[in-house]
């Protein structure tokens, strides 16, 4: 779906109350601004955890030693903890 909204002067945009309804946004929230070679993209928070956590498990695969928690207790060890 491709909606045109209107930047005020100042900067500020609205999104259509259908499309905040639709991403939780209804009573407020936040997006975060993706800018890329082609565009801007606009993610809800929990959608760039997922993306995030899609990219991680593209580049990790199904190694348990590659997770964050893996990580850290190894630093811990090394640091002596």
């Amino acid at each position: 779906m491709t909606v045109q909204v209107t930047i005020t002067p100042n900067g500020r945009m609205s999104l259509p109350a259908d499309i905040r309804k639709r991403l939780g946004l209804a009573a407020g929230g936040a997006l975060l601004v993706e800018e890329t070679e082609d565009g801007v993209i606009l993610r809800t928070v929990a959608q760039s955890i997922a993306h995030a956590q899609a990219l991680a498990k593209k580049y990790t695969g199904s190694k348990p030693e590659a997770s964050v928690d893996a990580f850290l207790a190894r630093r811990r060890e090394e640091s002596g903890e």
